[in-house]
């Protein structure tokens, strides 16, 4: 089952149900005497809510980091190809997954949906990878050209680098994957996303000069931020600009919660 929007992408292609796990297991057994089973799909829980002390026997360690563990269970499955924004290490525990992953730089070949309606939080590709409609997505033929796919087996793990797209598809009757999160930054660091949803709102529809202007000033101060570039301010009055700590993230949260309350 390929787990994706309806038709006019105005909902989604299935339900959600709170179930106990024995109970899904059940209902996966019993639909695999099927000619055409139906779909059956535990995605991004935690290990430790539905397997207690699982990870006591079965964990994997990754130094220096406390990652975050979940598990995803179901039958025949195709996930569309999205991105996450920690690192992340997949573990395929039982059945067949094959992960299709591309660069960060293929998301316009990628054709990706909708920013703030999605099946799970994440940006998603709306090309069917099964069936894809070059007519309609041509520049997806490109995207193919750059993928990289793995397929696991019980006892493989894939590293998956943190904003690369990867499409997942479970491909027996009963596939478990345990994936392990993690980011490489402080906790006090927000989300990304967050700024591109500002951006959105106050930079998307500016006149295109107006944008190229800003797109040097986020590149001066962001993208191409070097220590060097803001030598002739005094350390002591470089604010923001200064190295990052949880202290300085507590004040720079305060002062943007302040003027979007305005």
């Amino acid at each position: 089952g390929r787990l994706f929007y309806n038709e006019d992408l105005s909902g989604f292609n299935f339900q959600t149900v709170r179930a106990r796990l024995d109970k899904v297991l059940d209902d996966i057994r019993g639909q695999s005497h099927e000619r055409d089973p139906a779909g059956i799909y535990i995605g991004s829980t935690s290990v430790d809510n539905v397997l207690p002390g699982f990870r006591s026997e079965n964990d994997l360690r990754i130094e220096g980091q406390d990652p975050l563990v979940f598990i995803w269970l179901g039958n025949h499955s195709r996930i569309a190809a999205h991105f996450d924004l920690p690192d992340n290490i997949a573990c395929c525990v039982a059945g067949k997954r094959r992960f299709t992953l591309f660069p960060p730089a293929e998301i316009g070949n990628l054709y990706p949906g909708p920013i703030d309606f999605t099946p799970a939080g994440q940006i998603i590709s709306l090309v069917d990878f099964d069936n894809p409609d070059f007519d309609r997505y041509p520049r997806f033929e490109q995207a193919l050209n750059a993928a990289r796919v793995a397929d696991l087996e019980p006892g493989d793990a894939l590293y998956v680098p943190s904003m690369w797209w990867h499409h997942v598809e479970g491909m027996d009757i009963l596939n478990v994957l345990i994936n392990y999160w993690w980011r490489r930054v402080p906790d006090y660091m927000d989300t990304p996303v967050n700024v591109l949803e500002y951006a959105l709102l106050c930079l998307k529809d500016l006149p295109r000069p107006q944008r190229e202007a800003w797109r040097a000033i986020f590149d001066f101060y962001v993208f191409d931020f070097e220590p060097d570039s803001i030598g002739h301010i005094p350390e002591n009055r470089r604010g923001a600009l200064a190295p990052m700590d949880e202290n300085a993230a507590r004040r720079l949260r305060g002062q943007l919660l302040r003027k979007l309350n305005r």
